[in-house]
């Protein structure tokens, strides 16, 4: 499907697909270096593109002769050098919502470590909530919370909910390997057969399920167990070897 044709030029649709695809990667590898030493490293290569382009035009042999050796080299430098920001990237790309319709998965990293610091704060006798986002947004809670953005680690979360530090209060909300926010509001469930058997934290755990389809992990202070909320239903007491079986298999059962 040609879009126009002006004199010996053709413009067509995959021309155009083609342009829009490149233009998308340059702008996604612009927000991976914003802010990161990669930025000097890219005004130093134009540089260095401007001065081959001069050493060509004005047949500076020696400047050229010098230039074509870097090049050979120069793509394995460039790999070398931007390891960190085309790791990023690639992880970036194998999270999207495109890659998900096709490969359902779930990190068991970021699991061992929710499951580590559930034990580790059971063991404490720390309260705390943890919420694993899955398909349905949390961005409603996600914004009554403080914004971290951080790698989810057991040594974090337990971190994180200490006693009389300023964020142990409410939630912390994670999606795939990141937790997003913390200290977040949740809404409590009105269901009236955990009234009076629970506590604040277990009816907030509870209550987040029953608005989408995320899992909770309540942790309670006082007596150490461990609870997992999920589609509205409060399992208590899990066995805190069967923790990470118990959400897989959540996981699983969609």
């Amino acid at each position: 499907m040609e879009l126009f044709h002006v004199g010996f030029l053709k413009f067509t649709l995959i021309d155009l697909i083609d342009v829009l695809v490149v233009a998308y990667l340059f702008y996604r590898l612009l927000v991976l270096m914003k802010g990161t030493r990669s930025v000097q490293i890219v005004i130093g290569l134009f540089l260095l593109f401007m001065i081959s382009f001069l050493a060509f035009w004005f047949r500076l042999e020696g400047l050229r002769w010098i230039i074509s050796n870097i090049a050979t080299v120069g793509i394995i430098v460039l790999v070398i050098v931007f390891q960190p920001e085309l790791r990023s990237a690639l992880a970036q790309i194998g999270q999207t919502r495109l890659f998900r319709l096709f490969f359902k998965y779930e990190k068991e990293k970021t699991i061992d470590e929710l499951v580590k610091a559930s034990i580790q704060l059971s063991q404490l006798r720390y309260g705390g909530l943890l919420v694993l986002g899955r398909e349905v947004g949390l961005r409603n809670f996600i914004d009554t919370g403080k914004p971290l953005n951080a790698q989810v680690s057991s040594d974090l979360l337990v971190t994180i909910f200490t006693p009389y530090t300023p964020l142990h209060d409410g939630a912390a909300i994670t999606q795939g390997d990141y937790v997003l926010a913390v200290a977040c509001t949740l809404p409590l469930t009105n269901n009236p057969r955990y009234s009076q058997l629970f506590g604040m934290r277990h009816k907030a755990a509870i209550g987040v399920t029953e608005e989408s389809d995320a899992i909770s992990i309540a942790i309670s202070e006082e007596t150490g167990k461990i609870s997992i909320a999920f589609k509205g239903v409060l399992y208590d007491d899990i066995d805190k070897s069967k923790l990470k079986e118990t959400i897989v298999r959540m996981i699983k059962s969609g």
